[in-house]
């Protein structure tokens, strides 16, 4: 056998195939979506379409909100767990990790773009008069947000392996969206603390995504910062030495922005404030809807329980799990942090989500109608009795006075 290659599988496991593993390089539409857009932006421009073709710079947000969810109910649920005995060889498969890699020199390629296209004066190449509409601009730095979002996605594969040179690419992913303490604060905070009233990544019943999205924002910054400065003083080193992982995740980004607003001047500066505000919104509001109101009971001992499955909400739509690199199937992730991404499983005993990712996305951004579709869902996870929900403090006893006779 060839040094590196994957242990040859079994029997059983020869027979099992996965269907999807070339359909994993879908994930990289993300980082090429707006270099794709290119070449038809100049088609159109030369029929004369110069109004139209600005609006394909919105290929992100259209791509989240309307391409994905229709191609989930097209498509619906996934539907193939890998066998036990195809484990050893599927993890050990160095073709999956690849595919996440290939993710990151695309990325900052479209970055590079992106801060052309935004800050250019000339853009005669593509076929127009001048610089793009502010409507345009717009529509590149959300899609470069969109970019950023997913890309804190890929980082988050990256980031819970065991191999330095993974959780070295999940900072230099992490550094366009600016949220690089997410690497310690998810790893070290998050999956500690899951499905708790300690976790700030963790929603609580009654608790709007408007409401979340600060809490988390903030706890987490504050929690992955902690975190580190505690490991700093165990070494008698500085909270603000290069070593520490929040502080070295930081400057990474502070390099990338600082060299292209040397080369794009203050123009780029909406640019960057506007991809990473969405960006980390769109991973915010995923963490909104991956735990919203589960709760792990304390033990005799005054611990929480172990997080086992029915502590994330799962979902197995099998276009959004190959756009997220099966992100859906976040209760197995849970379960075991470090297991690869091809290798998860959509368990039993998990809660589902009624739809993708994608599409509860926009739903968490509509509050009554978030509750009307998961609020019920919560109760009907605990059997009815809402005193096992992670319940928001300030509505609790409103809460307890709606659901109370069914608790």
């Amino acid at each position: 056998m060839a040094a590196g290659a994957p242990a040859e599988p079994g029997h059983d496991a020869a027979v099992w195939r996965d269907r999807k593993r070339y359909l994993w390089l879908l994930g990289l539409i993300a980082p090429t979506m707006l270099l794709v857009i290119l070449p038809l932006v100049w088609g159109i421009n030369r029929l004369g379409g110069l109004g139209v073709s600005q609006a394909l710079f919105w290929i992100g947000p259209v791509l989240l909100y309307l391409v994905l969810p229709a191609l989930d109910l097209r498509f619906g649920p996934d539907g193939q767990n890998p066998p036990d005995e195809a484990m050893e060889w599927l993890e050990n498969d160095r073709y999956y990790r690849y595919c996440t890699y290939a993710f990151i020199p695309f990325q900052y390629l479209s970055v590079i773009v992106g801060a052309c296209l935004f800050t250019a004066a000339d853009l005669g190449w593509l076929g127009y008069h001048g610089g793009l509409s502010w409507p345009a601009k717009i529509g590149v730095a959300l899609s470069v947000g969109a970019l950023g979002g997913v890309g804190i996605n890929t980082a988050h594969e990256m980031g819970h392996k065991k191999e330095a040179v993974e959780r070295w690419l999940a900072k230099i992913t992490l550094a366009q969206s600016c949220y690089g303490h997410f690497y310690i604060e998810h790893n070290r905070g998050h999956h500690v603390r899951v499905a708790t009233p300690d976790d700030p990544a963790s929603a609580r019943f009654g608790e709007t995504f408007w409401e979340f999205l600060p809490r988390s924002v903030v706890g987490s910054l504050r929690s992955a910062w902690r975190l580190e400065a505690q490991r700093m003083r165990r070494l008698n080193k500085s909270p603000w030495h290069p070593s520490n992982d929040v502080v070295n995740a930081w400057l990474m980004s502070v390099l990338l922005w600082g060299v292209l607003l040397a080369l794009f001047g203050p123009a780029l500066i909406p640019f960057v404030l506007i991809q990473a505000v969405y960006g980390i919104s769109l991973l915010e509001t995923v963490n909104y809807l991956e735990h919203y109101g589960l709760l792990r009971r304390k033990t005799a001992t005054g611990r929480y329980e172990r997080c086992t499955p029915e502590h994330s909400w799962n979902s197995d739509h099998l276009v959004t799990n190959l756009f997220l690199y099966h992100l859906q199937r976040h209760s197995d992730h849970h379960a075991n942090p470090t297991r690869r991404y091809q290798t998860l499983r959509s368990l039993d005993g998990a809660p589902n989500l009624p739809s993708g990712y994608a599409s509860m996305i926009t739903l968490a951004y509509l509050p009554p109608l978030w509750r009307r579709v998961m609020d019920k869902r919560v109760l009907a996870h605990y059997g009815g009795d809402i005193t096992r929900a992670n319940l928001h403090p300030r509505r609790r006893e409103q809460i307890l006075g709606r659901y109370g006779a069914a608790a």
